[in-house]
């Protein structure tokens, strides 16, 4: 199977189409698959989710193990027979920071092309917010105005501004939960000095990436997605009438850094049984927590809006807009 668009895909869409976008990221193998048709919004018919977490499969230099890339192919694998089984008109896999920066990463996305049969599309950093920023636009319309997105990945942090559906300017910075967890924190639950280092570092990565945003003016609204904010605003957010029966989750800064230090002095096995604390972000939902208030506080911001779509989203609207 090719990652590549199909040539079927432009006479189907006029007619209804389904698409699939596989999203290989850090912490999970993520298959979704949606029909669309044009001037409609996707309509997802199908989700497979494996959680892999390879940031634990980095050896000192920063290349992916044997183990991990034993893994990562059998997941992709398995993602594609589905895919397959689907009979879509257009499939597109996406990689972003985990194998992008992964020091064999030629080789290990060489092996997944062989072996899995498919065409691997690698994102970069600043392509990650852009399609990101593309679905929190089209999620929230153009009555948002001026939008900053925050977008928590497991290898990196996504920062956008705009006025319009491409953003003025997309940043990329190492301020992943995943990332973050692996290279702060040394126990479970974290130390208070590993806390208080990684809350160090991320102000003085962000207070560069201020100085980059702050000339393309104030955001009339700030929005939050990714799951790991999802996540944070399940359990510290509320939940407020939003247009038509959809709900409007909102995340305030407080209420973050309410639930952070409690959070820190929870082991993962128990952060599981909090409400939206899911299994596979247990264990890096304490580094992404202090990322996301720093932020916050970074960018002057006391609340943010959560958005339940985000990269995956932006790219089969993408795929979908250019049909």
């Amino acid at each position: 199977m090719s990652g590549r668009p199909v040539d079927g895909a432009i006479g189907a869409v006029g007619h209804g189409a389904r698409l699939g976008v596989l999203d290989i990221g850090s912490n999970t193998v993520h298959l979704l698959i949606v029909d669309v048709r044009l001037g409609g919004r996707p309509v997802p018919q199908r989700s497979h989710k494996l959680t892999l977490r390879l940031m634990r499969y980095l050896d000192e230099d920063g290349a992916i193990s044997d183990e991990g890339v034993d893994a990562l192919v059998a997941a992709i694998g398995e993602c594609a027979e589905i895919a397959r089984s689907e009979h879509l008109d257009d499939f597109v896999v996406m990689a972003t920071s985990a194998l992008r920066e992964a020091a064999n990463g030629e080789e290990v996305v060489a092996r997944i092309e062989r072996e899995a049969d498919v065409s691997l599309d690698i994102l970069s950093g600043a392509d990650e917010a852009r399609l990101t920023f593309l679905a929190v636009r089209r999620w929230f319309g153009w009555s948002a105005g001026r939008i900053l997105l925050l977008d928590i990945g497991g290898g990196s942090l996504e920062v956008a501004v705009g006025d319009d559906e491409e953003p003025a300017i997309a940043l990329s910075v190492p301020l992943g939960a995943g990332r973050s967890t692996v290279g702060f924190f040394h126990a479970d639950p974290p130390a208070i000095a590993d806390q208080r280092a990684l809350r160090l570092y991320a102000k003085a990565v962000l207070d560069d990436a201020v100085a980059q945003v702050r000339p393309y003016g104030k955001p009339d609204h700030v929005i939050g997605s990714s799951k790991t904010i999802r996540s944070l605003a399940r359990l510290a957010g509320n939940l407020m009438p939003g247009v038509g029966d959809a709900d409007r989750a909102v995340l305030t800064r407080g209420q973050l850094d309410d639930w952070v230090p409690r959070l820190a002095k929870m082991d993962a096995r128990s952060r599981a049984a909090l409400p939206g604390i899911t299994p596979e972000r247990t264990f890096q939902i304490v580094a992404g927590g202090i990322v996301l208030s720093e932020a916050m506080r970074a960018f002057g911001v006391k609340q943010l809006d959560v958005s339940p779509w985000a990269l995956r989203e932006g790219r089969l609207l993408q795929m979908l807009d250019r049909v």
